[in-house]
């Protein structure tokens, strides 16, 4: 092989789907390039918490493993802090420009594997990032039994609020649901929830009270202030897909890309995983599970062989 000889596939994302399915594909003799712009979404959490055998374990960590192991591999390459900047058919395969902000090389690839995770926007807020990622999260999955029983804060201002406090509600009975001058909650929704003993407050937030990133209170604008020992935030979520404008597949009404079972998109050869695709954000082990699936359904339609399970 040589530089002009096409990759097996192309990832674009090296987060848990993208990682895992570089190790799948590797394992299955296919030559693999991993593009990764080195920006993960959950860069300002310090551990991450569901991924058996590294519960605990910070998330650059668990990148640094990951990358270690596939190093094992020969035929996989990873590049990092390099962007697919666009995506085109040509061919049977895709021709990929990579670079930072301007294209410096093309690739081509026979198949392409989309792991590029999600952006997020969070409230607005002041100094919440000063918080965000050591005592307020966003998933409950992966932090809230670090906060049982505690006096929590919920803040968002998005319409799936109620449904998320009411999630939260089971690791609590102390939760205040900020919607920080917003109509995220409905009055019926406030009505409900204050019957299971959860409290809404419509205000602004002034600002979040605190210390080295552990928070004691939420401060605001109508001058109250209610004692919280943690929390979550509900972010807003959105997908960076400006490279796929001559290649786009499906998407929908939330911007996520649509798959099916196996991780195929409606474009042939285009496949994706994680939390980029229907419903969203996923745990890490569910984004990594994921993109094992990928990689599976890439090698058995590489070679035409259709499993019924």
């Amino acid at each position: 092989m040589d530089d002009t000889t096409p990759y097996d596939a192309l990832i674009v994302g090296g987060g848990p789907a993208g990682l895992s399915a570089a190790l799948n594909l590797g394992r299955s003799l296919m030559r693999v390039l991993l593009v990764d712009a080195d920006r993960p979404r959950n860069a300002a959490t310090m551990n991450s918490h569901g991924f058996l055998t590294r519960d605990g374990v910070p998330p650059y960590e668990l990148r640094r493993l990951a990358r270690a192991e596939l190093d094992a591999y020969p035929d996989v390459e990873v590049r990092s802090r390099v962007r697919v900047l666009s995506l085109r058919r040509e061919g049977d395969g895709f021709v990929a420009a990579l670079g930072r902000r301007e294209p410096t090389e093309t690739v081509t690839a026979r198949r392409v594997m989309l792991a590029t995770g999600l952006r997020e926007t969070l409230p607005d807020v002041p100094n919440l990032r000063g918080f965000y990622g050591m005592s307020l999260f966003s998933c409950t999955a992966c932090d809230a039994w670090e906060l049982q029983g505690r006096r929590l804060a919920l803040i968002g201002e998005t319409p799936d609020l109620a449904d998320r406090a009411r999630l939260i509600a089971h690791w609590t009975r102390s939760l205040t649901v900020f919607t920080n001058g917003s109509d995220a909650v409905t009055t019926a929704q406030e009505t409900e929830l204050l019957a299971t003993g959860v409290a809404v407050r419509r205000a602004r937030i002034a600002e979040l009270v605190g210390d080295r990133g552990r928070i004691e209170a939420v401060r605001l604008d109508d001058g109250t202030t209610i004692p919280v020992e943690g929390g979550f935030v509900r972010p807003e979520w959105s997908s960076d897909l400006s490279f796929l404008h001559e290649t786009a597949p499906a998407i929908d009404g939330h911007g996520l890309i649509v798959v099916d079972r196996g991780g195929r998109t409606d474009v042939a050869g285009l496949y994706a995983a994680g939390d980029a695709t229907v419903p969203g954000p996923q745990q890490l082990i569910v984004a990594a599970g994921a993109g094992a699936q990928a990689a599976r359904t890439i090698v058995r339609d590489a070679v035409g062989v259709v499993f019924a399970h």
